[in-house]
């Protein structure tokens, strides 16, 4: 860790101590979203951290947002989440939009005031998103949108949605992508999913009915909108995992702490040996998670990206933060099992990282056809 980057998780961790750890358990049981919250991370200055100074950005290198990542997923899961999400939106807008776009689009986002939401899949197109069936029609002026997609982060918070939808033919050639601003005409929010865990970020179906979008607001060229959603897809694997190991890192530590603390049979329960290996397999599996993750970061920053090492990353720290959250609530034996203590809700975060920015089995894929080109 360089200077800038332990400058930036200190900081970072007094506001998540202060401003985001006190609420959680409330706003877990109530699914409530602050939005203060996160402007109150814009104010730190993390809600651009990889996009140009010239759109409010840091200008600063995914490896450094990595570190930004995982400390706030320390406190939050879902709050380092809607940050992921939204920073992949700007991404992808300043990557493939138009002068005119990043200047409308970008510094809203960058500052905070604004969150940024991606929507790719639809009911029948999850892991096989090619096949979503939203169309937009072309149109005088622009293009008619009309469907909808399911599972969307940070649905009715957001104000910049990345949206795709097929203006061609079947496959990923004939999908293009729009942007689509909250509050227009034929766009609302459908119905707000109910989930294990992750309850304080919002995940909402979206519908479009007849819903006008401006030529001016199609992202790059028709029929390019597949590539263009991959292209954060693969970005947003480094973030995940990032997210995951904060995640088990935090459960690590509440592990040990609490070990230290609980007495049985006239002794720190530490003292078993049976829990020191627990918790040094959870410790080794960490480390070697957060290695990838700076690995598949560094890759990046150095503009030689491995999408085969950001599956990987995104496989190996999402399982381990499953397997380390899981241990955690063992570890605390039945007190972890109740809302007492966090760990069970950081077992409940855990899950959706093994299912969202594509499933652990479609990691397995990628990995898997790498490694077939690679051989041949």
């Amino acid at each position: 860790m360089n200077e800038l980057q332990l400058e930036l998780t200190n900081s970072l961790r007094k506001y998540c101590q202060d401003k985001i750890e006190p609420f959680m358990e409330e706003d877990d049981a109530s699914g409530k979203f602050r939005p203060e919250i996160f402007k109150g991370l814009g104010e730190y200055g993390v809600t651009g951290v990889p996009l140009p100074e010239e759109f409010g950005g840091a200008n600063l290198s995914y490896t450094d947002f990595a570190y930004v990542l995982r400390e706030i997923a320390k406190y939050s899961a879902p709050y380092a989440v809607t940050l992921s999400v939204s920073t992949m939106v700007q991404n992808i807008i300043n990557e493939f939009g138009n002068q005119d776009q990043k200047e409308k689009y970008l510094p809203p986002l960058t500052s905070g005031q604004e969150i940024g939401a991606f929507c790719l899949s639809e009911s029948h197109a999850g892991s096989d998103a090619a096949s979503l069936k939203m169309t937009a029609k072309k149109t005088q002026g622009g293009y008619i949108l009309n469907g909808s997609k399911m599972w969307i982060t940070s649905a009715g918070v957001a104000s910049t949605y990345f949206v795709t939808a097929r203006t061609g033919g079947e496959g990923a050639k004939g999908i293009s992508a729009f942007i689509v601003q909250a509050g227009t005409k034929g766009f609302s929010i459908g119905k707000k999913e109910k989930k294990m865990g992750f309850r304080t970020s919002p995940t909402c179906e979206i519908l479009f009915e007849n819903c006008f979008i401006p030529e001016e607001n199609l992202l790059g060229q028709e029929g390019e909108g597949f590539k263009y959603a991959m292209s954060g897809l693969d970005r947003g694997r480094i973030s995940i995992g990032a997210i995951a190991c904060g995640l088990a890192q935090r459960s690590l530590d509440e592990s040990v702490k609490y070990s230290l603390e609980r007495k049985q049979f006239q002794q720190e329960i530490f003292n078993f040996q049976g829990l020191q290996f627990m918790m040094a397999d959870m410790a080794t599996e960490v480390s070697a998670s957060w290695l990838m993750v700076l690995e598949a970061a560094r890759l990046f920053d150095a503009k030689n990206s491995d999408s085969k090492l950001a599956s990987m990353a995104k496989l190996k720290s999402t399982d381990v933060a499953m397997k380390v959250t899981t241990d955690a609530v063992q570890i605390f034996g039945g007190a972890g099992y109740t809302s007492e203590y966090p760990v069970e809700r950081y077992m409940r975060d855990a899950k959706v990282m093994q299912i969202f920015e594509g499933t652990n089995q479609i990691q397995r894929v990628v990995i898997a056809r790498a490694l077939k080109k690679e051989h041949q």
